[in-house]
């Protein structure tokens, strides 16, 4: 019997959108670095709408590995949601997330299981000391980071990334969370389980083109923000709090005006501050009611974060 370094069994999930050309060479890094880490060992490849030849290169895999499995979302539902399908169908004590595009190295598996292991923490977190990005991305990264930050209850340590590993306790309460409009990864944090960050290089795109527009970029900002966060609602009441206050002190000002300067324009005194006063009142009002709204809007929600179109269990036993 060859020696394992672990004696739990390992799931990696990959969410895949467009990769057909990187695909095989993750694979290839993959089989080696998986195979002396476990006995028991799965990899579960989530094809998230692809348009390329994607998941053709994935059953070309699963022919030839029983440890693949493939789910096949019904269309593009995004990484997040992607990964929740992953981990939904993982089925090992430990599971690792990773990007598919080799940025996240296979041969750092490992590392992020010793450390976990070794402090005896549920999870181990990759933390970026270099990264292969455009200026562009990084910079948007940074400043999604500040905003989240300050808006949002989660505190978000900088450079954390994707790639992580966590044991089953962690994958069970994600699942058990009914919670629909917030993305997995925000979640892991908000849980509040214990990690360990993981200093690690992050290498360049093997091959293809980032599926992470600005637009995709804005929309996981907004996702963040609107699940974690009831900030937008809570400006619309203060706006409405500084319009009456200073609908009353215009009116102040106008009746002084009128009282001891008469210089005031007849009619159009008593029309400003009415309006004014008003819509103060009003953003006040509907910040308030936006409050309750905003919480009920966001425990209610029960659209599923995907649809599985298919899965593709192995088709031979495993050793």
């Amino acid at each position: 019997m060859p020696e394992y370094c672990y004696p739990f069994s390992l799931s990696i999930v990959i969410p895949v959108y467009n990769d057909e050309e990187v695909l095989p060479e993750l694979h290839r890094r993959l089989v080696p670095v998986l195979s002396e880490l476990a006995a028991d060992w799965e990899i579960v490849f989530v094809d998230d709408g692809s348009r390329d030849g994607s998941l053709r290169v994935l059953r070309d895999a699963q022919n030839t590995d029983p440890h693949v499995r493939i789910v096949r979302l019904a269309r593009n539902f995004g990484q997040a949601n992607a990964v929740t399908a992953g981990l939904d169908h993982a089925r090992n004590e430990v599971v690792v997330i990773m990007d598919s595009d080799l940025q996240d190295r296979p041969e750092d598996i490992h590392r992020l299981v010793d450390a976990m292991v070794e402090k005896d923490v549920p999870v181990a977190i990759a933390r970026w000391i270099s990264r292969q990005d455009s200026a562009f991305k990084l910079a948007v990264s940074r400043l999604f980071y500040v905003v989240t930050d300050r808006i949002t209850s989660l505190k978000r340590e900088p450079r954390l990334g994707v790639f992580r590993a966590m044991k089953r306790v962690v994958v069970d309460e994600l699942k058990a969370i009914p919670e629909k409009t917030a993305d997995t990864i925000s979640l892991m944090l908000w849980l509040g389980f214990e990690y360990v960050p993981v200093d690690l290089h992050r290498d360049p795109r093997y091959a293809g083109t980032s599926g992470y527009t600005l637009t995709k970029m804005l929309k996981l900002s907004f996702d963040l923000i609107f699940s974690f966060s009831l900030f937008p609602i809570r400006v619309a009441s203060v706006l409405g709090v500084i319009l009456s206050i200073a609908g009353v002190l215009l009116a102040a000002y106008f009746v002084i005006q009128k009282l001891f300067l008469r210089n005031v324009v007849p009619g159009w005194t008593s029309l400003v501050v009415i309006v004014l006063f008003l819509f103060g009142v009003t953003f006040s009002f509907l910040g308030i009611i936006g409050e309750y709204m905003g919480r009920i809007f966001m425990e209610t929600k029960r659209r599923p974060k995907y649809v599985v179109g298919k899965v593709y269990e192995p088709t031979k036993e495993k050793p």
